[in-house]
């Protein structure tokens, strides 16, 4: 089976410090009005977000950690998106193409939270990806969070903090996530990929960085394909081969590219990290450090370029392996 959307996950496994944390700061009195939940995409923060507005919305109900089962209806009605004290917002396609979460969305936060809780509990806004607001939202969003409304709570679930404004910063109690060990990795994918070879759930373990997301999203369509061929890239081709990789990633659809792009780059940060310990795989000792990091640059810029112009997939895979050989 493949993991639920994070508001129907009843499964959260490697963070329970940061439960306690936030199940402490409520049953405190002393509950911040907006938290950011941190960490590197897939890790679980979205995840994390969902479960503490149930546990929230539900009265707290005592116990360990914050899990509902899924069959309390506070569980179902989050999942199913109606509960009336819980409004979510996520990217959707913007101006070009670009996945962001509009600014007449974020405008209206503040109306939201400012109502009387319909349950006479909490309003309980959950914000994912807030890094893909423009300016404009931004500064919508920080204008709620100056004067917070009363029994209202705001979760940011953000993969990349620095894109926000250090006035939204200044106003939000932040919780790092750390990637899952891989323990829980390896408990959490038997749950999800039950009829996938052990091996290759070890390999996305490996792939994913501690992050479950990002291992399912591997797990789909041609993710492990697009690892080995994206590792075999790495260590130079000669051109006969590099025509055939650029034609097996192009392929119909734009997906297989975009995870090819994103692991080479992974693969020649993570190597040239390795190669300035001694500990580098060969082909790191082809260019120095300021090399790699110059191409690591182009590629992602190439990447972003091919994606959003539509360029020809086949050619742009050609000229990135051009550069890497």
């Amino acid at each position: 089976m493949s993991a639920p959307e994070p508001r129907e996950n009843p499964l959260l496994l490697g963070h329970e410090a940061a439960e306690a944390v936030m199940a402490g700061a409520a049953r405190s009195g002393r509950l911040h009005h907006a938290w950011l939940l941190g960490g590197p995409p897939g890790v679980g923060k979205a995840t994390l977000a969902y479960r503490f507005a149930r546990w929230l919305l539900a009265g707290q109900p005592a116990g360990e950690g914050l899990a509902l089962p899924p069959d309390n209806a506070v569980f179902r009605r989050v999942a199913a998106g109606a509960h009336a004290d819980l409004l979510a917002l996520s990217p959707n396609t913007g101006e070009g193409k670009r996945m962001m979460i509009r600014v007449e969305d974020v405008r209206g936060l503040k109306g939201f939270m400012s109502l009387t809780p319909a349950e006479g509990g909490w309003r309980v806004v959950v914000l994912d990806q807030p890094e893909t607001m423009d300016a404009a939202g931004q500064n919508a969003l920080l204008k709620t969070l100056e004067e917070p409304p009363p029994r209202a709570i705001l979760l940011l679930a953000c993969a990349a903090p620095g894109r926000l404004l250090p006035t939204i910063m200044s106003r939000v109690r932040r919780l790092e996530l750390n990637p899952l060990p891989d323990a829980a990795m390896e408990r959490l994918l038997g749950d999800y990929l039950p009829e996938m070879a052990a091996e290759e759930r070890r390999e996305l373990i490996g792939l994913s960085g501690g992050a479950p997301g990002r291992a399912l999203q591997l797990a789909q369509g041609e993710g492990l394909e697009m690892a080995r061929l994206a590792r075999e890239a790495l260590g130079g081709v000669p051109p006969r081969r590099a025509l055939q990789i650029a034609e097996r990633v192009a392929g119909r659809e734009s997906g297989p590219m975009i995870t090819f792009f994103a692991l080479l780059r992974a693969g020649l940060a993570a190597g040239t990290r390795a190669a300035g310990q001694g500990q580098g795989p060969p082909w790191a000792a082809r260019r120095t450090p300021g090399e790699w990091a110059e191409i690591w640059s182009r590629l992602g810029a190439h990447a972003a370029a091919a994606d959003k112009l539509s360029l020809d997939r086949k050619q742009a895979v050609m000229q990135a392996l051009d550069w890497l050989n």
